[in-house]
């Protein structure tokens, strides 16, 4: 097929996409990092080194006690953490056995764990300490979770931290535990061989998200997927082996996956991990470890920006900054203070989803286009469809996202009519709504889904709507976004009372209920009380009246 952005591509760039390491599971490029430079640190993490060869050993040990315990290829397991090397660990060793990574975010209260690591069937979490009580009141509805392994973040920080450190990786919890400590999980011998795994067939990694329609599934990826999207990221913004990131975005969300996680064992370099956000902690990591490259969302590089003597600090060791408009848009002013300050030229990210791991286009770094989400990666066929018709659409004019490259995955875990729905000969159709310009580059216009994108997190309308339904005053909600200037999109509730609660219900009560049964991206800013809701004859919630 017609693929305009080749005209686009960099001067330079081969066209061909050919992995570093070969074509193999990334838990193998693990083990080589281990092998040839097993005493180089992997990650850094408030001061705390972990070298390449102690990664290694950690994740082959956890796989083993898993193992153990009776965790086997297929298995879901899911990851309840922090930022931190725990979470690494864990994933490759959940990988190494042959079964499958479910991230959880960790802003996930007990109703939202339960849901996902049911829908899961989940056999095991890796959790923090401090979220342990979350699925301790789970614990009881997840008829097949047999092992808990719970960790403290200051098991992998230093005596004398590099960073300030924030409160959540000092309050790891108080309280009896019925759960496994990792020290005691990560003292079982470690896993002998990994299990041969078909590369493009094997599902490692169960990401939750709405697909169009519904509460969150799971998007059922492969390892090749995962291979194919870090090299294909690694390769177009032309890192280098060996150099060291800095990661901060959620290592739970793919995107942060991907840079976090995947990244720096595709490239055998170091890592400065993170947990969560500062301006003034991210300064100092870039001063100090000189970091080449940061994947960031926007609000973040504003946050640096306006941050007090900012100007007499030293970020100039920046190469590479692609950066995600997440409640912020990258523009061309954002990315000309950036570079005045680091000497380095932000620019956005990509474009991408959880059904196709992310990263499906990049930013030519000699033909930046602000507003733009950049030109389609390697072995990617994009093209615009008219929603209604199916048609293509010409250059420069509106319709549905669809896209197809070896990182598309394999469907929603057992929701065939979801998965039709939403992948069609190959061909993923985003539900998003964008255009194309003549030289191939893809710019985001719309959603035709319903999804609410808030300060980056996406949140599902009918997810909202099942948790507000367990209040005992409500008899029907429904939610949509609206903008905010903070946010992005914020949630608004639109609510039908039961008959007994009409007079007394408020919204302050409601809200303040959500944010203490529902991760705070998702608690409504808003509530409107309704006597009733526009829907079909069906019964169907017309959430689009309510938006207009």
């Amino acid at each position: 097929m017609e693929r305009p952005w080749m005209k686009s591509w960099p001067a330079g760039l081969p066209t061909r996409l050919r992995y570093r390491g070969g074509e193999r599971p990334l838990h193998d490029y693990l083990a080589a990092n281990a092998a040839a430079q097993g005493g180089q640190p992997a990650y850094v993490f408030y001061g705390r080194e972990i070298g390449w060869a102690e990664l290694y050993d950690a994740a082959r040990r956890l796989a083993g006690f898993l193992g153990e315990r009776g965790v086997a290829r297929g298995d879901r397991v899911g990851l309840f953490l922090q930022n931190c090397p725990q979470y690494v660990i864990a994933h490759y060793a959940v990988q190494l056995l042959g079964a499958v990574v479910c991230p959880m975010n960790p802003q996930y209260k007990a109703a939202e764990v339960s849901h996902l690591l049911n829908e899961a069937e989940a056999c095991a979490v890796v959790a923090g300490r401090e979220l342990y009580p979350v699925v301790e009141r789970a614990r009881a509805e997840i008829p097949s979770l047999h092992t808990v392994i719970v960790t403290r973040y200051a098991e992998y920080l230093p005596e004398r931290p590099t960073l300030p450190l924030p409160a959540e990786l000092q309050e790891d919890g108080n309280g009896p535990v019925d759960a496994v400590p990792l020290p005691e999980a990560l003292a079982a011998d470690p896993l002998e061989a990994a299990p041969p795994v078909n590369l493009w067939q094997d599902v490692s990694l169960m990401t939750f998200t709405s697909g169009t329609t519904g509460r969150p599934k799971g998007a059922m990826l492969t390892g090749g997927n995962a291979l194919f999207k870090t090299a294909a990221f690694f390769h177009a913004c032309r890192m280098q082996p060996g150099e060291t990131s800095l990661a901060i975005a959620p290592l739970c969300h793919i995107a942060g996956m991907v840079n976090g996680v995947d990244m720096p064992v595709y490239s055998g370099g170091t890592c400065v991990l993170l947990a969560r956000f500062d301006p003034e902690t991210t300064i100092q990591a870039l001063e100090k470890y000189r970091c080449a490259t940061w994947y960031s969302i926007a609000p973040m590089n504003a946050a640096i920006l306006a941050h007090a003597g900012v100007e007499q600090r030293d970020l100039r060791s920046l190469r590479r900054n692609p950066a995600t408009s997440f409640g912020l848009a990258v523009t061309r002013e954002l990315a000309g203070r950036w570079e005045k300050l680091t000497g380095c030229r932000m620019h956005e990210a990509s474009y991408g989803l959880s059904e196709t791991h992310t990263c499906d286009t990049f930013m030519p770094r000699d033909g930046i286009r602000y507003g733009s989400v950049g030109i389609p990666t390697y072995d990617t066929d994009l093209r615009i469809l008219d929603p209604e018709t199916g048609e293509p659409r010409p250059a420069g004019e509106q319709g549905e996202i669809v896209l197809r490259n070896p990182g598309v995955f394999r469907g929603y875990w057992r929701r065939p009519e979801a998965t039709a729905e939403t992948l069609r000969d190959g061909w993923v159709h985003t539900g998003d709504i964008g255009h194309l310009d003549p030289d191939g580059y893809l710019y985001f216009d719309g959603r035709i889904k319903e999804m609410i994108k808030c300060s980056g997190y996406s949140v599902f309308p009918e997810d909202v709507e099942a948790l507000l339904a367990r209040h005992p005053a409500v008899a029907q909600a429904a939610v949509v976004p609206v903008p905010d200037e903070r946010r992005g999109q914020a949630v608004k509730a639109f609510i039908v009372p039961e008959p007994a609660a009409r007079e007394t219900v408020t919204p302050e009560e409601i809200i303040g209920w959500s944010r203490e049964n529902m991760a705070a991206y998702k608690v409504p800013r808003e509530v409107e009380f309704r006597h009733s809701l526009p829907a079909t004859p069906a019964g169907k919630v017309l959430r689009r009246l309510l938006r207009e």
